[in-house]
């Protein structure tokens, strides 16, 4: 190898560490994006990103749909959660999902966004598990904290859906069935989805 094309493939390998990507055939991944965050003075512990299955870590891939860059389509099956973009692609994140009994489908819109978000269990689950009652009024955010380090709300025609898009630190739980019905993402995708997504985007679950 000349010294110019040494030069060049240290230059290419220089680029590949600061973007934090990785390319896998067809998909760009973004596996060294899961270290430690310090966020609004909390400290997210990283995940152990190899402990997750490729599948399910951040990813751009081609994605055809005629839904507009901008909206959200989740795939409760596949356990992907896609951010429709330009050209053909979208950017994926893995997910968790409503456990047997829990699950739910249709198309609503984010009315809200919240960081750090304080999380109200519904009465139906406090009768379900009566030791949340001293949550009745809110447990306040924190790294234990069920919705995780952001949430966007769901409404739809009637008003609040009630299911949310949030963080969770249960990485493990990412690519499973076992939430009441809100679609949860490691605390490191939700904040990049978060970062990404508007007010008023479209949301279809199916």
């Amino acid at each position: 190898m000349n010294f110019r094309s040494l030069y060049l493939a240290v230059l290419l390998g220089l680029t590949a560490v600061i973007t934090g990507c990785s390319t896998d055939g067809p998909s760009r991944f973004f596996t060294a994006q899961y270290g430690a965050v310090t966020d609004a003075g909390y400290t997210l512990p990283s995940i152990p990103v190899e402990k997750v299955p490729s599948q399910f870590r951040r990813q751009i891939v081609s994605y055809k749909t005629a839904e507009k860059p901008g909206t959200i389509i989740v795939d409760t099956k596949q356990k992907f959660l896609f951010l429709v973009q330009e050209n053909g692609k979208a950017m994926r994140y893995g997910i968790g999902v409503g456990r047997d009994g829990f699950e739910w489908s249709g198309t609503a819109r984010v009315a809200l966004k919240r960081e750090w978000p304080t999380w109200t269990p519904p009465s139906e689950m406090i009768k379900r598990q009566p030791e949340l009652a001293k949550w009745r009024g809110g447990m306040p955010p924190g790294l234990n904290n069920p919705l995780g380090a952001r949430a966007l709300y769901l409404f739809n025609k009637g008003g609040d859906t009630g299911y949310r898009l949030h963080g969770t630190p249960e990485w493990n739980s990412i690519g499973k069935a076992m939430s009441s019905g809100c679609i949860r993402l490691m605390n490191q995708d939700i904040i990049d989805l978060y970062n990404r997504v508007q007010v008023g985007a479209k949301v279809i679950v199916q």
